[in-house]
């Protein structure tokens, strides 16, 4: 399946919910994309809100069907709550964690400097954004690419990082030092319609 290349507004805008947590993308339009996207008004089915909430998190992470399914019935042999699990699984992928830490803007930024061989974890270079991070590892910028312009530019906007992570600013590397509470994760999203969604 290939990768969603087209605007992530446009995204955003289809399911009513700012994918980069920032809420710009419907700022300006909060209604669809389209040329009837401010006419397409009414309830939807309860199938209807289990699938926008499932594309929701899908956009956010961005990752695709194939991947999002898989890593939803690995959360299912996990003990606990099965959509908390869930999306903690997806919050451990090494492209949101390098978002987490502030080297990228966005998610789709982050994937990108993990494709191109910019992070190492552990030491060893890792360019699989979907790869799992674990509690403690260490993810850094390669040390050939400390300059690299757009992790300083990312870097410099950072005011705030969530509390499952640390970073050392001057080595440029950070930790996941746990796996995230539930009231620190997006509290706009119902999981439990996701599970609704796979276990019609």
């Amino acid at each position: 399946m290939s990768r969603y290349t087209d605007s992530s507004y446009k995204q955003a805008r289809r399911v009513g919910f700012s994918i980069s947590e920032t809420g710009k993308e419907l700022a300006r339009r909060p209604y669809g994309p389209g040329q009837h996207g401010q006419d397409r008004k009414g309830k939807l089915s309860n199938y209807g809100e289990q699938l926008k909430e499932k594309q929701k998190v899908r956009f956010m992470y961005g990752v695709n069907e194939r991947q999002f399914k898989k890593t939803f019935h690995e959360a299912a042999k996990m003990k606990g709550i099965h959509g908390e699990n869930f999306l903690r699984l997806l919050e451990s992928r090494l492209d949101n964690i390098v978002y987490r830490l502030g080297l990228s803007t966005t998610r789709r930024g982050a994937r990108q400097l993990v494709n191109h061989g910019h992070i190492t974890v552990n030491g060893n270079k890792v360019d699989i954004p979907s790869y799992r991070v674990k509690v403690g590892d260490v993810v850094a910028v390669k040390e050939n690419s400390k300059d690299h312009p757009a992790i300083k530019a990312s870097l410099e906007k950072v005011t705030k990082r969530v509390e499952f992570v640390t970073f050392d600013e001057k080595k440029l590397e950070g930790k996941l030092v746990r796996l995230p509470e539930r009231n620190e994760l997006n509290a706009d999203i119902n999981e439990s319609l996701i599970v609704e969604f796979y276990n019609r």
